[in-house]
């Protein structure tokens, strides 16, 4: 759309980072608020009234001693929630961006696997009223080696304050979804580019969105006639009552399955004879193999 009609709002705790930020919005003459300075999200918020439609970040993971014992105890950011432990700012991430969207607003962000399922130091009940709040929209898990810095796989979180269908703005047609939560899992999606990354394809990206916009009910530009449906081990529309039975967990793993195995007609018995004729050939070749080496060898001066 058209760019006048967005402005970014941000921070940064890196000088240099803050300066490109700045330098990047100027470029594309978009509007930006990325705070006087840079500084530290949890103990200086340069947006403290700030009520935002869209959120999304990559905040670090497993940030450790981000705050001391006696520090950001009674927050408001955290208000009706457990406080953060200090060993890990996973949730005090997510509780800072859900306090900062509107009323309509949803959020998008990536974070390390842990955060779906830790019970460290209270981060379950977190996630547990987070749940039962019914603010989580969809869960999607990613595969390992996406990012240059790290080999670790990954998850998306994608938190909605409106589940309701269509908002007050008419902007997006949108089904009720109260009570439900979206999970995909796209760990074996992506082609390895060369020996240390991996990309997901333009195609795997469509797939992801496309899922989660028809779930969502919204109106698509591209087969409009299709319909959201749980498909066995890609993706599941699971309720709360799914979750609460899972322990509160939000792995995608545990909710879509194993997919669905393509009956090939073959009869077992034919598959074993076949495979192990394979084996046997393979067995004799790798004898033939040794005695070729044993020979070469022999002939180095290095027999037994």
């Amino acid at each position: 759309g058209n760019q006048k009609n967005v402005s970014i709002y941000g921070q940064e705790y890196t000088n240099t980072t803050y300066k490109l930020a700045k330098m990047n919005l100027a470029v594309r003459g978009i509007s930006g608020n990325l705070g006087d300075i840079a500084g530290d999200t949890f103990f200086k918020d340069q947006h403290p009234d700030l009520k935002a439609d869209y959120i999304m970040a990559n905040p670090p993971f497993n940030q450790k001693q981000w705050r001391a014992d006696n520090e950001l105890v009674d927050d408001a950011r955290w208000a009706g929630y457990p406080t953060p432990p200090t060993g890990n700012a996973n949730y005090a991430w997510i509780m800072h961006m859900i306090s900062k969207l509107s009323e309509h607003g949803t959020a998008g962000f990536v974070l390390a696997n842990g955060s779906m399922s830790s019970n460290t130091s209270g981060e379950g009940d977190i996630r547990q009223k987070i749940i039962e709040n019914d603010l989580v929209d969809c869960m999607i898990a990613l595969p390992g080696q996406l990012f240059y810095t790290t080999q670790i796989p990954v998850c998306l979180w994608f938190i909605s304050k409106d589940k309701r269908g269509n908002n007050e703005k008419g902007l997006l047609k949108r089904r009720d979804r109260q009570g439900e939560t979206l999970f995909i899992d796209a760990r074996e999606m992506g082609s390895m580019v060369n020996r240390t990354l991996k990309e997901l394809t333009n195609d795997d990206i469509a797939k992801i969105t496309e899922t989660y916009h028809l779930w969502r009910g919204e109106e698509l530009t591209t087969n409009q006639e299709q319909e959201y449906a749980d498909i066995a081990g890609y993706c599941k529309s699971a309720t709360l009552a799914d979750i609460k039975a899972n322990d509160y967990v939000l792995t995608p793993g545990r909710y879509v399955g194993a997919a669905d195995i393509v009956d090939d007609g073959i009869s077992f018995e034919t598959k074993m004879t076949e495979l192990s004729q394979t084996l046997y050939n393979q067995m004799s070749q790798s004898d033939a193999l040794d005695k070729a080496i044993r020979k070469n060898l022999e002939a180095l001066g290095y027999g037994e």
